[in-house]
């Protein structure tokens, strides 16, 4: 692959030896305050970098901010019930990341002594915790020289040296990796793996790059060649499917009947309401369910979710009825003030905002 397009890929070509200090340059006269930049507590560093996996900064901050004053150490992650840290992380998606985060945590407290693993290796072994995740923690909290290779930096690196293999494929990704760790100073390893990430998301972007004022414009194979909107190059192999959900909402007086979603689907261990054909035994009600107009769009990694609602109303008389149905079906009644403490995925947040709830 380095070789189809250049001869420059050789590491002792100027182009390749001048790149990593122009990055560096670039991003020393272009700094952006971000606050886990300027610590090396690796807490802060992977909190930061398990929040921003498959989220904009704009998007993450906010849950940085909630995530550190509510558990300022490791410790107090750890020891926090799983419910909660799912609340903290609601509306931000992917919410394996947040489990696997509270599991590392209470390992790390509970079985490793509180001591946070301080190699690219070690730090492997967390769950969760992939290439690019351990080469960030490893060398902004413990300078050792792994380059991380993310979305941003695939695109800045295809587009500088002209690689055109297929960025989805796990060959290219060792293959990117490899190169990076060639380009990586060895004095200054965290400086330009940030240099490298802001670079790809500010300067480099997907669309409209900013080619005019790039530092990197005159010995971009990219810019020189035309092949800005053609690199990198992204097979897309995951096939989404469509898939619809009819919601009951279920009340009885003030309180609702919820569903807490087990594992092997989406959403695990977040709050919904019953599906229509996943319930057994519907309360005689239900025949007079009334169809909320409105339904709700979702789209996830693999899915394409439209949910639909229909609320139905049970007399108080029949609490007692009820709440044994709950009790056979697996549903549990909530107070409507109590709602807001459950962990719930975005779109069920959404129908509740829409309600006034």
């Amino acid at each position: 692959m380095y070789q189809k397009y250049l001869n420059r890929m050789n590491t002792k070509s100027a182009e390749f030896q001048a790149f990593p200090n122009q990055i560096i340059l670039w991003y020393r006269q272009n700094p952006r305050e971000l606050p886990w930049r300027g610590t090396t507590d690796p807490y802060l560093i992977w909190l930061s970098e398990i929040i921003l996996q498959q989220t904009r900064v704009a998007q993450g901050l906010p849950y940085y901010y909630a995530f550190a004053q509510a558990y300022p150490t490791v410790k107090e992650l750890a020891l926090a019930p799983e419910s909660e840290v799912l609340r903290l992380w609601q509306g931000l998606g992917y919410y394996s990341r947040a489990r696997n985060l509270h599991a590392c945590a209470k390992w790390i407290w509970l079985e490793n002594g509180g001591v946070f693993p301080d190699t690219y290796e070690q730090l492997l072994l967390l769950k969760g915790v992939g290439s690019y995740t351990a080469a960030a923690i490893a060398s902004f909290a413990f300078g050792e020289a792994k380059a991380v290779v993310d979305g941003n930096v695939f695109r800045v690196m295809a587009r500088y040296f002209g690689l055109d293999s297929d960025i989805n494929s796990s060959r290219t990704k060792r293959e990117f990796e490899a190169l990076a760790n060639q380009l990586i100073p060895k004095e200054n390893p965290a400086e330009f793996n940030q240099a490298m990430m802001d670079f790809g998301s500010r300067q480099c972007t997907p669309k409209n790059p900013s080619c005019e004022v790039c530092p990197l414009m005159k010995t971009c194979f990219a810019h020189t060649h035309a092949l800005i909107n053609q690199l990198p190059v992204k097979v897309n192999k995951v096939k989404v499917k469509d898939r619809k959900l009819n919601y009951l909402v279920i009340k009885c007086g003030s309180e609702w009947v919820w569903n807490k979603r087990s594992s092997g689907d989406i959403w695990e261990g977040l709050h919904d309401f019953p599906l229509q054909d996943k319930t057994t035994n519907l309360p005689a009600e239900v025949a007079h369910a009334k169809p909320i107009p409105k339904s709700y769009k979702h789209l996830l990694s693999h899915q394409r979710l439209q949910a639909e609602f229909s609320e139905v109303e049970i007399p108080k008389e029949n609490r007692e009825a009820l709440y044994q149905w709950c009790q056979q079906e697996g549903y549990f009644l909530v107070a409507e003030k109590e709602i807001d403490e459950l962990a719930k995925p975005k779109l069920i947040v959404n129908f509740l905002n829409d309600q006034g709830i």
